[in-house]
């Protein structure tokens, strides 16, 4: 589930520090590092729901989908609606995610939830996806992620859990997540902005 990364219209909560071009760039960066992470599992089918148009930093074995209009949870549902078997839903604001998390099994759980530590979730994986489980989740609150495991446990689901990963939304963010995963396209772009990124040259050049 992801944006085109156009300036203006991704990781606005960067801005400032940063200015929309470079807060595109961030995002096109944890975008690349997310989509060859998903290449590295063993998925039998890898889609990508984008709001926009494909470019450059899509790599080959991806089927592209146009994301549906409406609230985020609706878009969401969406998704899980537009594909048969079991499924993990992730975005692209983890750039520091790796192939052993991804890789799930949705036979041995109805569901597989991974908490934000912005109070959200950065990913769901369920064995039989049904919307309703997701429409009228409030989004992008302190409480998404508990509502929508809430969700998920009153439906009787038997549901694992993934570590807590910090979503990219704001500088603070971006150098810690640069710090957990120093050698991917996301921190090389961070170390870039490091002067810019509230001051963080000197934690970002340690971690290089």
């Amino acid at each position: 589930m992801a944006k085109q990364p156009v300036p203006g219209r991704v990781k606005t909560r960067l801005v400032p520090p940063c200015t929309h071009e470079q807060a595109a760039a961030l995002a096109e960066a944890a975008l690349i590092d997310t989509l060859h992470t998903v290449l590295k599992t063993p998925a039998r089918r890898r889609v990508l729901v984008l709001d926009g148009s494909p470019g450059p930093w899509l790599p080959s074995g991806f089927d592209v989908v146009p994301q549906c209009g409406g609230p985020l949870d609706e878009r969401l549902a969406a998704a899980f609606a537009g594909v048969r078997g079991p499924a993990l839903l992730i975005g692209m604001d983890t750039p520091q995610v790796t192939p052993n998390l991804l890789t799930v099994d949705l036979q041995a759980a109805d569901a597989v939830f991974g908490p934000a530590a912005d109070g959200g979730f950065w990913a769901l994986g369920l064995r039989a996806p049904d919307p309703a489980l997701l429409r009228g989740v409030p989004m992008s609150t302190p409480e998404t992620g508990a509502v929508q495991l809430g969700r998920l446990l009153t439906a009787g689901l038997r549901t694992a859990r993934l570590p807590q990963l910090s979503d990219v939304d704001t500088a603070a963010d971006a150098v810690a997540v640069a710090r957990q995963a120093p050698l991917g396209r996301f921190a090389a772009r961070a170390r870039e902005y490091a002067s810019v990124l509230s001051g963080a040259g000197r934690v970002l050049e340690e971690t290089a």
